[in-house]
């Protein structure tokens, strides 16, 4: 059975006890799960290779035993395609050399404040769902609200709700409703209310399974359980089908 948490899972690896405790709890402050804390590297592989749900990491580039954050995230990347943020103290140029060579995602210098920790992760994810990572590490970096989109990582979207993301699967999405300038997401379970236009959305969502019936309604096809007149039945709602879009829409119906 696939787990139906939507928030967002966070590996922290920093070999402080204190300080990646602090962290922790200011991830779960911002609505994030911190699924475990490994003070050294080959306590994260072991954590990465009993959970396959951690969605992100926070490591420290400085850690004790014989393999740093910078080796541990080249492990991460070529064995489990999870994105990171690089967390450290240390500016040295043949440390941030060294850090670019793994192509992080997103940076945080230390001391740092909550802040400053939502945008790593907001950046963190945009960037690895656009498999791009961050050129300039000690670049400080706004996140401006035209940044804040829906993402398609894997099997997901990365919904923003309030401050924070949440993770939702592409199945338990049911349709995206488009009002002016504004778009909702609809799950299963809760509404995402963005503000940009539907068009943005659609560019994230695979087209063998969502499909536009109406200039204001995208709807997962795998989610239609029947159809009457120019309306779909999609869970309890009813979405209307437009002439411009009926005879894409009822071609679906062939193999029903």
């Amino acid at each position: 059975m696939q787990n139906k948490n939507t928030k967002v899972k966070i590996l922290v690896v920093e070999d402080e006890a204190l300080l990646a405790q602090d962290i922790s709890e200011r991830l779960n402050a911002m609505n994030y799960e911190v699924v475990g804390i490994a003070l050294t590297s080959d306590a994260a592989i072991a954590m990465l290779a009993e959970n396959s749900e951690v969605d992100l990491l926070v490591l420290d580039i400085i850690l004790k035993g014989d393999k740093d954050g910078i080796e541990l995230a080249r492990i991460i990347k070529t064995k489990y395609d999870i994105p990171f943020i690089f967390l450290t103290s240390n500016a040295d140029s043949h440390i941030v050399e060294r850090a670019k060579s793994v192509a992080p995602y997103a940076y945080i210098l230390k001391p740092f404040n909550d802040r400053q920790v939502g945008i790593a992760i907001e950046l963190a994810l945009l960037n690895f769902s656009k498999k791009m990572p961050e050129v300039d590490l000690l670049k400080t970096r706004k996140f401006e609200d035209s940044d804040n989109q829906v993402l398609q990582i894997k099997d997901s979207l990365f919904l923003k709700k309030d401050s924070h993301f949440k993770r939702v699967l592409l199945d338990e999405i049911l349709f995206i409703q488009a009002d002016s300038n504004y778009s909702t997401v609809y799950t299963k379970k809760e509404t995402f209310l963005y503000s940009i236009v539907m068009k943005k959305i659609e560019e994230q969502l695979p087209k063998s399974i969502f499909m536009r019936t109406h200039r204001s309604y995208i709807v997962n096809t795998d989610l239609i359980t029947g159809f009457e007149g120019n309306q779909l039945f999609v869970g309890s709602h009813k979405i209307p089908i437009s002439k411009s879009y009926k005879t894409e829409v009822f071609k679906l119906f062939k193999t029903f």
